[in-house]
């Protein structure tokens, strides 16, 4: 398989944010699929659409991966869904 450069966007804003993006950033980093090569800053944000939110915690994540973008997206998905 061909090892691609990908970037990912990460955010949050539920509960403790900083933890979630530790935590997604781990979970990413420990699969066999992905290496990562960068990781942004820590940037808050505030929340698009309704303003009655909590300010949005961002990251960007550079990784290599082998992965195929439909598999790459439903791993993503998994982390996402399991972190609530």
């Amino acid at each position: 398989m061909t090892k691609v450069v990908a970037y990912l966007g990460l955010g949050s804003n539920l509960q403790t944010p900083i933890l979630q993006l530790q935590s997604a950033r781990n979970a990413i980093k420990e699969m066999d699929a992905i290496e990562e090569i960068s990781f942004s800053s820590l940037y808050r944000s505030p929340p698009m659409g309704p303003q009655d939110q909590p300010d949005y915690v961002n990251a960007v994540m550079g990784i290599h991966t082998t992965l195929e973008a439909l598999t790459h997206l439903t791993a993503m998905q998994q982390i996402e869904n399991e972190q609530g």
